[in-house]
């Protein structure tokens, strides 16, 4: 392979040398979006180049800088293209068929979808689908996850699967390819959903804006109906009095940052004329606070002195909602109420 000085140079091997420059330079191309024969041909012609000159590299440079100036627009240029372009944008049912249309889908090997299922929804495939299907499955997925499925099937079942595996055998390659890409459909892929949010998240965000008395009537008659469901319920709620049991001592400084210094004062007036659970949130905030600020601000709920009742709750909504934001930020992590107490 000789260096290459001739002004001759083919518009492939001009491709190869601007690739090999943006490498050298760290700004890797999406090269994966071409197709395989371009790339083949790319990784060739890049093969067979070692080296250019200076005033041969420059001219390669500008002529490419050139051409993409004259680009007014670049498409797809691919059904497959414009189906992955389009995909998010349009509405989930018709993103989903058309994504199912793709080479990619109905070419590719879809059995990795399968094998990073969880383990009960394995469990779940293993049980609905045929014996036969079975037993391509679990040859198909991590040994430690089909031994794990085993043990939780039923033993007449498990035992169908593993006999059925005999069968295999002689299976071909393009049919073990189509069963693959089934079961990703009817299971790698969630089915779309009206709600982002579960039931639990979105009523527990709700019951979050809700009066204290309202809130507390609807968990009680939830408690009534569905406890486990109201369990969840409350674990998704966090007001003013899940502070103390729920915030860690050394985030405090952290949540009440953002806090204007007047609503915080009516929040803490509030609370420590309240009941039990809002005084010891309040005095919460305040352990966790310099002494010098602690005192300030009882100096300052001393002053302020009683509160109405929604202006106080609506002052203690505002430091919950503070410490929720920092929550949904991944700035503070709060603790699980039914984790046991920190040593």
């Amino acid at each position: 392979m000789d260096d290459v000085s001739d002004t001759r140079i083919s518009k492939r091997r001009k491709a190869a040398a601007i690739v090999q420059l943006m490498v050298a330079g760290g700004d890797v191309p999406a090269l994966s979006t071409l197709p395989e024969s371009l790339q083949t041909a790319l990784t060739d012609e890049l093969g067979g180049l070692r080296s250019i000159d200076r005033d041969q590299l420059d001219q390669i440079i500008a002529e490419f800088t050139q051409e993409v100036d004259s680009i007014g627009l670049t498409a797809p240029g691919s059904r497959d293209g414009a189906i992955e372009t389009l995909a998010d944008h349009l509405s989930q049912p018709l993103a989903g068929r058309l994504r199912k249309q793709l080479a990619s889908f109905r070419d590719g090997d879809h059995w990795p979808t399968i094998a990073a299922l969880p383990d009960d929804r394995l469990v779940a495939l293993l049980d609905a689908e045929s014996i036969e299907i079975g037993a391509v499955a679990l040859s198909k997925i991590p040994i430690s996850k089909a031994a794990y499925a085993l043990t939780k099937l039923t033993g007449d079942r498990a035992r169908q699967i593993t006999y059925a595996m005999q069968k295999t055998a002689d299976i071909g390659p393009d049919a073990v390819r189509r069963i693959g890409a089934a079961l990703a459909e009817a299971y790698g892929y969630p089915a779309p959903r009206a709600f982002d949010k579960a039931p639990v998240q979105r009523l527990g965000a709700i019951l979050n804006a809700t009066q204290t008395d309202t809130r507390e009537d609807l968990l009680a008659g939830l408690e009534a109906r569905d406890q486990p469901f109201a369990s969840d319920v409350r674990k998704a709620i966090f007001t003013f009095k899940d502070i103390a049991p729920r915030v860690r001592e050394t985030d405090v400084p952290t949540c009440i940052r953002s806090v204007d210094g007047a609503v915080l004062v009516t929040a803490l007036a509030a609370a420590l004329s309240g009941d039990e659970p809002l005084v010891a949130s309040a005095e919460f905030i305040l352990a966790s606070l310099s002494q010098r600020m602690a005192t300030q601000l009882r100096d300052d709920v001393a002053d302020r002195g009683r509160v109405r009742k929604d202006a106080g709750e609506a002052a203690m909504a505002e430091i919950t909602k503070a410490i929720r934001e920092l929550v949904d930020q991944d700035m503070i992590k709060l603790k699980d109420p039914d984790e046991q107490p920190d040593d």
